[in-house]
């Protein structure tokens, strides 16, 4: 099973940018579709972004045409680039690993990296 870690989170002023890594233990990172999703406080958990070994990718709608998933199966890597980022933005983002992109949402995840979007 994939262990990952998610890291590149920190704090950031509305409109700015920030890009989140998810690193993968093991050597069969590249089988798997790699899912992005976020938790704020009070809210439920949100599917942010996937991407399939074929690196086809889907977008919640609330982050379509400001963020960018990405992964280097070289790296065992997955990126989330993150532009114009709003307070709403505000959250824990998690990664996760399985088949594919919607089995994802049941996958082992990470400790998270903080986002918090202030000025």
């Amino acid at each position: 099973q994939v262990q990952l870690v998610e890291s590149g989170g920190g704090l950031v002023q509305p409109g700015g940018s920030l890009r989140l890594s998810c690193v993968a233990s093991g050597t069969y990172f590249r089988i798997y579709a790699v899912g992005w999703y976020r938790h704020a406080p009070g809210k439920q958990r949100e599917f942010v972004a996937g991407i399939t070994t074929t690196h086809k990718t889907e977008y919640g709608d609330s982050v379509k045409g400001r963020f960018s998933v990405s992964r280097d199966d070289v790296e065992n890597t997955a990126y989330l680039q993150m532009n114009n980022l709003k307070p709403e933005d505000t959250a824990v983002y998690y990664c996760g690993a399985a088949p594919t992109i919607g089995a994802t949402r049941w996958a082992n995840w990470g400790q998270g990296t903080q986002v918090t979007v202030s000025s």
